[in-house]
C-alpha cells in the first residue's frame, strides 16, 4: 500500500473531506509542515508513491508573496512527474505544480469566492467528473498549465480549473474537500484575509452538500488514475 505524501503550507488547510475517501479505502498519507519549527519537505525518494500539494491562504507563486519553500517544492514536484507519480496540486499546489510542468503562476490579488466548474471532456477522470461541481476558491495568484496539459474543466470565466498532466497528475484550481471552518481558521491564522469574506461563507455552507456529492466521483476517478488502490 502506497504512503503518500502530503505538504501542508499553513494549519488551517488541510485535505479536509478528502482525508475520509483515503481513510475509507485504506490509502496511507503523511502530512508535512514545513512551516513549523523543525518542520520539513520529503525527501524525493519520498515522493514516488505519490505527493499531494495543498493550498496556501495568502500565500502565492507569482512574486508577490511567494510561499518560502517555493523552490524545494517546484524541484520535488518536478521528480514526481519525472518518477512518473501521482501528483495533486489544489491551488497554491496546483501552481507548483504547473510551474514544474512548464506552465506558469499568472498574478492574482488574494480571491475567495464559490462558483461552480463545468466539465469540458466527457471522459475527464474516467469519465467519473461531474459535470458541474462546486468551485471554492481561496488563494493567491492563479495556475496556469503548460500548453500540453489536458484541460478537464473550466470555471465561469473559462480559465483552467480541473487539468491533468500525463496519465496521474492533476491540477486543482480550487478545494474539492474544503470546509467552511477551515476558511474560518485561514482568516484568523493571517492578517491578511480576502475583502468581506462573509457572502463567500455564506455560499460555502450552503455548498458544501454539493461539494461533499461531488467529491465521491471525483475520488473514484482519481483514485483510478493514480493507481492508489
Amino acid at each position: 500500500m502506497p504512503l503518500i505524501s502530503i505538504i501542508q503550507h499553513t494549519s488551517a488547510e488541510y485535505l479536509g473531506l478528502i482525508e475520509d475517501h483515503l481513510e475509507g479505502r485504506g490509502i496511507r498519507f503523511r502530512y508535512f509542515r514545513p512551516f513549523t519549527e523543525g518542520g520539513q519537505l520529503p525527501d524525493l525518494d519520498g515522493v514516488r508513491d505519490g505527493l499531494v500539494l495543498l493550498g496556501g491562504g495568502p500565500w502565492g507563486s507569482a512574486g508577490s508573496r511567494d510561499v518560502p519553500t517555493l523552490k524545494q517544492e517546484i524541484k520535488l514536484a518536478h521528480a514526481a512527474l519525472m518518477f512518473e507519480s501521482p501528483v495533486i496540486g489544489i491551488g497554491l499546489g496546483a501552481q507548483v505544480l504547473a510551474l514544474a510542468a512548464g506552465g506558469i503562476s499568472e498574478p492574482t490579488d488574494l480571491e475567495f469566492e464559490v462558483t461552480s466548474a463545468q466539465r469540458v471532456d466527457a471522459g475527464a477522470l474516467g469519465g467519473y467528473l461531474p459535470e458541474e461541481y462546486p468551485l471554492a476558491i481561496y488563494m493567491r495568484d492563479w495556475p496556469v498549465p503548460p500548453s500540453y496539459a489536458h484541460v478537464l474543466a473550466e470555471d465561469e470565466r473559462q480559465r483552467a480549473a480541473l487539468w491533468q498532466i500525463g496519465k496521474c497528475a492533476f491540477g486543482f484550481a480550487g478545494h474539492p474537500g474544503l470546509k467552511v471552518a477551515m476558511v474560518e481558521d485561514l482568516i484568523m491564522e493571517f492578517a491578511e484575509s480576502p475583502p468581506d469574506p462573509g457572502p463567500a461563507l455564506g455560499k460555502l455552507r450552503t455548498a458544501q452538500r454539493a461539494m461533499e456529492d461531488a467529491l465521491v466521483p471525483i475520488m473514484t476517478g482519481i483514485v483510478q488514475a493514480t493507481g492508489w488502490m
